[in-house]
């Protein structure tokens, strides 16, 4: 790691044990690891220069002895993946070359899972373990049956077709919850170019009842979402400066209230502090109520990866990748094992958290 960002670091850290984790910064610069053969998991070195620390509370969560996999590539645009513990595999999806793929971890193969898969984005699994998946060719949330049989949860509004769905997640009452940008319609290279007729909206699904509720429809581009260990909180993350009607690139927290209502719309975190125009896609929470951020896209290349923020929206690290990130969950025996579908490829490290998604 570069001297002056250790010089960086040690005074963060200790303005921090005196004045406490309130005064921690991100690293506006970005830092760049140590070169390293991908191909060759010994060239990592421990504890990883890629897993930086702004503040102290992340400090905890380097595990020490494991460093930045890249478990897979040979993709264009990897997205959703979803850890299916039962088949010791994680499933993630290949947008432009419109599968699903499944790495095994006994193996340490990938394969497809389904091809095609309707240029599937976002995945995750409802609380009976089935896939969930939001295919933007169909413009269409789906559920995997057991039996491998397809049922459509979503793929209208009152009538109109839905956009593209992109990121999916699931509650503990049932509810399916999902955000509906435009990206799958606005051309031919990640589904099928068609006319949005709905605005880009964030649903609620209840299963219970079968009806489709908007929960929040003033993003310009919603993407990731993540409740909070309570699921008190929702996070939603607005992608607009990506092809949106405006140039937003920010995460935004509501409360959620029993029956599912958002209130107490507020900004989470709006990426001043890094150079514009960061990008967090999706995003997920630890059981301390963190929020892990996949993204990049920013004119410093250092910056792709991960980016953590306390429950407070405070930066306190980073996982700094090759690609730019795109999604990321929790996985492995303990749910500490984090996969990131990065670009072209899959990246894997062990962290000192557990995940709190399915």
């Amino acid at each position: 790691m570069e001297r002056r960002h250790l010089l960086r670091a040690a005074a963060a850290a200790a303005a921090a044990a005196v004045a406490g984790p309130a005064l921690a910064q991100s690293d506006p610069t970005g830092t760049t690891p140590p070169a390293r053969d991908w191909n060759d998991p010994s060239t990592a070195l421990y504890p990883d220069p890629a897993f930086e620390v702004f503040d102290k509370r992340f400090a905890k969560y380097s595990a020490g002895t494991t460093g930045v996999v890249r478990i897979w590539t040979g993709g264009v645009w990897t997205e959703g993946p979803v850890w299916f513990g039962d088949m010791q595999s994680l499933i993630f999806s290949d947008i432009p070359n419109d599968r699903l793929m499944r790495y095994d971890t006994l193996t340490k193969q990938t394969t497809p899972f389904r091809q095609p898969s309707n240029f599937a984005n976002g995945n995750t699994r409802d609380r009976q373990g089935r896939l969930l998946t939001c295919e933007q060719a169909t413009r269409r949330v789906t559920r995997t049956e057991y039996s491998g049989a397809i049922t459509v949860i979503a793929d209208n509004y009152q009538g109109k077709p839905l956009n593209s769905p992109n990121g999916v997640i699931t509650k503990s009452d049932n509810t399916i919850w999902f955000t509906d940008p435009s990206y799958g319609i606005g051309g031919d290279h990640e589904g099928v170019r068609a006319e949005s007729e709905l605005p880009r909206n964030v649903y609620r699904f209840d299963p219970k009842t079968g009806k489709l509720k908007v929960v929040v429809g003033d993003f310009s581009m919603p993407n990731g979402l993540c409740f909070s260990p309570d699921e008190k909180k929702l996070y939603i993350t607005d992608t607009g400066f990506l092809g949106g009607p405006e140039k937003k690139t920010l995460i935004r927290v509501f409360d959620v209230g029993d029956e599912g209502t958002l209130s107490n719309d507020r900004i989470f975190h709006d990426f001043s502090d890094v150079p514009p125009p960061y990008i967090a896609d999706d995003i997920r929470a630890d059981e301390d109520g963190n929020i892990w951020a996949a993204g990049g896209w920013s004119p410093n290349h250092n910056m792709n990866g991960v980016r953590v923020f306390a429950p407070d929206g405070t930066p306190i690290g980073a996982i700094v990748l090759p690609e730019v990130a795109a999604n990321l969950c929790f996985g492995g025996h303990e749910h500490n094992r984090l996969f990131i579908t990065a670009s072209t490829s899959v990246y894997a490290i062990d962290v000192g958290t557990r995940g709190v998604e399915l």
